[in-house]
């Protein structure tokens, strides 16, 4: 595109046009359509749960990401790596929020003995007694701002769908190592 646009005497590409020698693969109006709307969904469905957490409870909305996985374990133990994968964020993010939930008591961090680069993240009893008690109110709220407002099928449907695009983020990643920044 950016050579047809040089041809064509319009000097550098537009918004839509590439300096790359490989064609870019535009999104359709359906697709970015369906895009956008999970962005916006995600976005909007994120700052509602977070200010239900706010208000009820003590805990931020990556708090509870953290507190759920740790609480989901038997041991309530996780390698920082291993949270960051879960979660879906960098390593040094889960390390500082881990290092913050550790000064308020949620969590404590130990240092893993095989490999002294790495750490762990474990739930405290304050942890466990904090998810406890802001359980209630988000499940409310989960339910009131996503499960009420869909059908059984539409659920099944998001869920078949995100694990679809889950699978394959982690089979191009196990190809390509990791994919962020």
């Amino acid at each position: 595109m950016a050579e047809r646009a040089e041809e064509e005497g319009r000097g550098t590409p537009g918004p839509h046009e590439t300096r790359s020698a490989d064609p870019v693969d535009w999104l359709d109006d359906g697709q970015q359509r369906a895009w956008r709307a999970l962005q916006v969904m995600q976005a909007r469905l994120n700052a509602a749960l977070a200010g239900q957490l706010a208000a009820e409870s003590d805990l931020s909305l990556p708090d509870y990401a953290v507190l759920v996985d740790l609480t989901d374990r038997p041991d309530g133990t996780a390698r920082v790596h291993e949270l960051a994968r879960h979660l879906g964020w960098e390593r040094s993010r889960v390390s500082h929020h881990v290092a913050r939930m550790a000064e308020r008591g949620l969590v404590r961090k130990e240092r893993c003995k095989v490999d002294r680069r790495g750490s762990y993240a474990v739930v405290t009893e304050e942890g466990r007694r904090a998810i406890e008690a802001a359980a209630p109110g988000h499940v409310h709220a989960v339910r009131r701002f996503f499960i009420d407002v869909l059908t059984g099928e539409q659920l099944d449907a998001l869920a078949r769908a995100a694990d679809r695009v889950v699978d394959a983020i982690d089979r191009l990643e196990e190809t390509e190592g990791h994919l962020g920044p």
